[in-house]
């Protein structure tokens, strides 16, 4: 069973910024990987997306300019920082793999716990 760990979520206000983390086993970390969230009330949507050399990084145009993810491969890690952070981002955010060929689709298997972020108005 692939374990997934996020955290970093907390309640901030508009325009401001959290640093989201996920780290999981180094077997999983060999793949490409992605942020996703999900908004109460509405489907789970991707964010961001990096392989595994992470010098390919995809990102919804919701978050362009304002996100940047980024990898540790030596630590198993991957982050998300999040600036300029609005109410319409607020949701549970998750990693997961991700297919190398399209950065925005999951992998099949297990999700983790997520991490929520509130951003207030």
């Amino acid at each position: 069973q692939v374990h997934l760990v996020e955290s970093g979520g907390g309640v901030v206000q508009t325009g401001g910024s959290l640093r989201l983390s996920c780290v999981t086993d180094g077997y999983t970390f060999q793949s490409a990987m992605g942020w996703f969230r999900r908004a109460p009330g509405k489907e789970r949507e991707f964010v961001a997306g990096i392989n595994w050399s992470g010098q390919s990084i995809s990102y919804a145009d919701s978050v362009k300019g304002r996100f940047t993810m980024a990898r540790d491969n030596g630590f198993n890690t991957m982050y998300l920082q999040m600036n300029r952070l609005r109410p319409d981002d607020t949701a549970v955010y998750y990693c997961h793999s991700v297919i190398t060929a399209n950065l925005e689709r999951p992998r099949d298997g297990s999700w983790g716990q997520g991490t929520q972020v509130t951003v207030s108005s």
